[in-house]
C-alpha cells in the first residue's frame, strides 16, 4: 500500500441539483478536495451567471464543516458567443467549457449540432485558456446521416472530430472525457501536451460483459458504453503508465432508481461513494500503485493550471466492507457502483 496520498481532485463530476444533490455531494467531499462539476442539468448550465448561481447551491448542499472547491463548466451550444467565454475566464471559477454532441448522452439534446460552428467560440477559448472538455462520441454519419453504432462511436469521433480539432487549435487545451477505446488512448498519448484525458473506474475495471452478468445490468449502463477486453486492458494501460495525460474524472453520475430500472433506462454510474478504493483496486491490479497519488491529485489540477493545496492525505489500508445496496437520493434512492458487494480497501482521510 502506498503511504500518505494528497488528497484527490475529481476532474468530471455530476452532482445533479435540487434535493437529491445534498444526499450526494458529501460523498465527493468526503474523498476529494475539489471537482470540475459537468454543466447538463435541466435546463443546461450554459452562461457564467447560471455557472457561479449553481455553485452557490452546491456549496450550500455541502455537508456542515467541509472543504470541497467545486469549479463549474459552461454547456457549449451552438449560440455560446465569444462575449460568454470571456465572461466565463473573467469569473474566476468557471474554468472549462463542455462540448455534448446532440444526442450523445444524458440531456444532451442542446448540444452542439456541428463542431465547425464554433470556430470563433474555440478561438476565443485558446486564446484566454479555457480548457475545452469533450464528450467524445460520434452519434451519426455525418454523411449518410445513419445512426453510428454503439460501441464504435468514440473511436469514429477520434478520427472525424478530435485529431482535426486538434489540428486546427493546436493551443486549445482539450480533456477527452472518460476514454473508454485503445484509440483514444493512442491519440491522447501522440497528441501534443495540450490534450489529455480522464478515466473512470467503470472503465479500468469492466468490460462489457460486465452489462449482462446473469442477465440485463441496467446499474452498469453509462456513457460512453462499457467496451470489449481488449479496449479495457489499453484504458488501464495509460491510466497506470505515469503519463501527466492521464487523470481522475469519476463520470459519477446518479440517477434515482427506478430512473436506471425502466424499459429506457438512464445512463450514469454512481461511484463517488468509493472512488478513491475502486481505482485502488484497478492500480494494484496492474501493479502499479506508485502511480496513483499522481493520477489522483496531481495531474487533473496541473493540466487545470490549479492552485487547490491539499488540505488532508488519503490513507489506503487493507479493510473488508460491504457496499451498502442504495443511498438515499432525494425521494427516492441512487445504486451504487459494486451494490451489496465487497471491497478489500478502504481509504481514510486525515488533515495534512
Amino acid at each position: 500500500m502506498p503511504g500518505a496520498m494528497r488528497e484527490p481532485w475529481d476532474a468530471h463530476l455530476h452532482l445533479r441539483d435540487g434535493s437529491g444533490m445534498a444526499d450526494v455531494v458529501g460523498f465527493s467531499a468526503a474523498q476529494c478536495r475539489g471537482a470540475l462539476v459537468m454543466p447538463n442539468l435541466k435546463p443546461p448550465v450554459t452562461t457564467t451567471a447560471m455557472a457561479i448561481a449553481y455553485r452557490e447551491r452546491i456549496l450550500n448542499a455541502l455537508p456542515r464543516g467541509a472543504r470541497f472547491d467545486p469549479r463549474m463548466t459552461l454547456y457549449l451550444t451552438d449560440a455560446t458567443t465569444v462575449a460568454e467565454v470571456r465572461a466565463a475566464k473573467a469569473s474566476g471559477v468557471v474554468i472549462a467549457c463542455k462540448l455534448y454532441p446532440r444526442g450523445a448522452t444524458t440531456n444532451s439534446d442542446s448540444g452542439v449540432s456541428d463542431v465547425l460552428r464554433l470556430d470563433a467560440v474555440l478561438g476565443e477559448m485558446e486564446r484566454e485558456g479555457l480548457v475545452l472538455c469533450v464528450h467524445g462520441e460520434v452519434t451519426h454519419d455525418p454523411g449518410s446521416g445513419e445512426e453510428v453504432d454503439m460501441f464504435d462511436r468514440e473511436a469514429r469521433f477520434i478520427a472525424d472530430t478530435a485529431r482535426p480539432l486538434h489540428r486546427k487549435f493546436p493551443g486549445l487545451r482539450i480533456v477527452l472525457e472518460h476514454v473508454t477505446t485503445e484509440e483514444a488512448c493512442d491519440f491522447v498519448a501522440e497528441a501534443g501536451d495540450a490534450v489529455a484525458a480522464t478515466v473512470t473506474p467503470q472503465h479500468m475495471l469492466y468490460n462489457r460483459q460486465a452489462l449482462f452478468a446473469g442477465g440485463l445490468r441496467p446499474h452498469m449502463f453509462c456513457l460512453p458504453i462499457l467496451k470489449r477486453e481488449r479496449h479495457r486492458r489499453a484504458v488501464c494501460k495509460a491510466a497506470t503508465s505515469g503519463s501527466p495525460k492521464f487523470f481522475m474524472g469519476t463520470d459519477s453520475a446518479p440517477h434515482p432508481r427506478g430512473a436506471k430500472e425502466s424499459a429506457c433506462g438512464c445512463a450514469g454510474v454512481f461511484s463517488a461513494h468509493a472512488a478513491i478504493e475502486l481505482y485502488a483496486m484497478a492500480f494494484e491490479g496492474e501493479g502499479a500503485l506508485e502511480h496513483l497519488e499522481a493520477f489522483l491529485a496531481v495531474n487533473g489540477p496541473a493540466f487545470y493550471g490549479l492552485q487547490t493545496p491539499s488540505t488532508r492525505t488519503v490513507q489506503l489500508t487493507r479493510e473488508r466492507w460491504i457496499v451498502p445496496a442504495s443511498y438515499k437520493f432525494g425521494d427516492d434512492i441512487v445504486v451504487p457502483l459494486g451494490a451489496e458487494a465487497p471491497l478489500e480497501l478502504k481509504a481514510t482521510l486525515a488533515d495534512a
